[in-house]
């Protein structure tokens, strides 16, 4: 099973939205010829709901999914506050299915290294074909093994207002996986307490990921290196991560 993330779940927003820039800069240029052509879309592995709000503005009818229990509730009160009529689905990205089929799915934030064993991935693509209309797109991002080198090893620290977060990295390149367990030290009253969690990858080559989604049912796969996207981050160089849109296929 995938463990939902819980303390990550609660402080995601406040530790990682300067991270988003790069990644919505990549979405609006892969996008924009497709954006305004798609009635229905449906963010997968939502997190806390911003990217399924940013296409909702834009008058898309959106769906999210995540799996964890406290990520689909705040994405629920972002889009309440909003007053943007997002529905959120608690589902695993492997089995989700949705009330009508949709002209778009995006998986971001490397979500797709997140499932636990290799073979998911191709659960997750019929679940993905499945739910798109034929000739809908999926758009998503992933991490590669140079990614997991560059950037899952060593230790990182992140302090905000009530809350610091040490993550120790690493990753196994034989078995393309990396994890990092994640120490939180968080404030109550006068007193600190400590929470622990783990997050674990696993990585594809171009060639499989490739080969899975042709054998599921997609006719298009185009890639795009992100360091583009990343400009001025030394960790983020070519080859660390790639986004894809795929075609599902009009037949």
């Amino acid at each position: 099973m995938i463990r939902p993330y819980r303390w990550l779940a609660q402080y995601y927003d406040k530790l990682f939205s300067s991270f988003r820039h790069p990644l919505d800069a990549g979405r609006d240029r892969v996008l924009r010829g497709i954006l305004p052509h798609v009635e229905t879309a449906c963010d997968l592995a939502c997190g806390t709901g911003t990217t399924a709000l940013i296409l909702a503005r834009k008058g898309i009818n959106m769906y999210a999914v995540d799996l964890s229990p406290l990520m689909c509730r705040l994405a629920r009160e972002k889009a309440a506050r909003g007053r943007l009529p997002v529905h959120v689905l608690r589902a695993d990205m492997r089995s989700f299915r949705l009330p009508e089929a949709v002209d778009l799915i995006t998986c971001e934030y490397d979500a797709l290294n997140h499932v636990p064993r290799r073979a998911d991935l191709r659960m997750v693509a019929k679940a993905v074909e499945r739910a798109l209309r034929p000739g809908g797109h999926f758009f998503f991002d992933v991490n590669n093994s140079l990614g997991f080198e560059r950037y899952w090893s060593g230790t990182v620290w992140f302090e905000k207002p009530s809350v610091v977060v040490v993550m120790r990295n690493g990753h196994n390149r034989q078995a393309d996986r990396a994890w990092s367990d994640i120490e939180w030290f968080i404030r109550d009253g006068s007193c600190w307490r400590r929470r622990h969690e783990r997050v674990e990858e696993v990585c594809w080559d171009s060639d499989e990921i490739r080969r899975i989604l042709q054998e599921t049912g997609f006719d298009q796969l185009r890639a795009w290196d992100a360091a583009p996207f990343w400009k001025g981050n030394p960790l983020i160089g070519p080859g660390c991560r790639t986004v894809y849109l795929a075609r599902k296929s009009r037949g």
